[in-house]
């Protein structure tokens, strides 16, 4: 992509604050030059992990500044210790303010008790998914929680430090031929930075993809960390290309990782980046 391109992407980022949720592809055509693909959207929404210096109540507000309408809570935001009524509470208070609580997590899940908690915490927050790591030898378990209480797990990779789930396929091989509510989280910055394709990813594992974490690094190795999205060396456009292709109906949740102490503005250039590009390809 020329720098001329991204530049006028940019310039989305200033109006990011007030654009809509959904990415709406007009005209919008495939590489192959296939027939142009019509009323197309993406879904874009929060993993609070991005605001985890700020408290639920600045975490909401800087949500809808954004314009994002969905959001999964990392425990920093609603503990996972809370009891019922903290939870309800802190719950209610996120959909009160219009937004859409749909999961948690990441949630590690090493124990039947912290996978039985997960569970009840999410049921009592109204959650529909839960975004988790659980360990391999729980995976049974996990299946049988999923079809009692109605949640998905979308299985979430960490990269090449994590010794479970370090790609995508790691988690993918596990769950194949489980329950199709046990999936996959794609991280898909923590998938470039263990040299595994995330376009290639969300293509080969479009079957179990039940939410993305989007993002962006500086490199393709365990070196690699997060930057403003188009400034690192994912292919945004062809992996945008790519959920459009399988038809990717989940929610693409920016994880931005980078300056923890104020994340707004790398937020909203990541933000606006995105509604650049699907606004602008053709």
């Amino acid at each position: 992509m020329s720098k001329t391109k991204r530049r006028d992407f940019l310039k989305y980022a200033v109006v990011g604050f007030a654009a809509p949720p959904f990415i709406h592809l007009k005209n919008f055509r495939l590489n192959q030059g296939e027939a142009a693909l019509q009323n197309k959207t993406i879904t874009l929404g929060m993993a609070s992990y991005t605001f985890r210096e700020f408290t639920l109540e600045d975490t909401i507000s800087m949500t809808k500044r954004l314009g994002l309408k969905r959001i999964v809570l990392k425990s920093f935001h609603m503990p996972l210790e809370s009891n019922s009524e903290e939870i309800k509470t802190a719950a209610a208070k996120v959909r009160e303010a219009g937004l859409d609580l749909y999961g948690c997590g990441v949630v590690y899940m090493n124990t039947t008790d912290e996978v039985n908690r997960a569970f009840e915490y999410a049921k009592t927050a109204g959650m529909t998914m839960i975004i988790g790591v659980p360990r391999p030898e729980l995976i049974k378990f996990v299946e049988q929680k999923v079809r009692d209480y109605g949640i998905k797990v979308a299985i979430h990779n960490h990269g090449p430090e994590d010794k479970l789930y370090p790609t995508p396929g790691h988690a993918y091989d596990l769950i194949r031929k489980l329950d199709k509510g046990i999936g996959l989280c794609l991280d898909i910055g923590h998938a470039q930075r263990s040299a595994v394709d995330p376009a290639q990813s969300a293509a080969k594992y479009a079957d179990r993809l039940l939410d993305i974490h989007i993002k962006d690094v500086t490199a393709a190795t365990q070196a690699g960390i997060t930057i403003e999205i188009g400034h690192g060396i994912i292919d945004i456009p062809r992996f945008l290309r790519t959920l459009i292709e399988i038809d990717y109906t989940g929610t693409a949740a920016l994880e931005f990782e980078k300056d923890g102490k104020d994340p707004l503005p790398g937020s909203a250039e990541s933000i606006g980046y995105l509604r650049g590009v699907l606004d602008t390809i053709e």
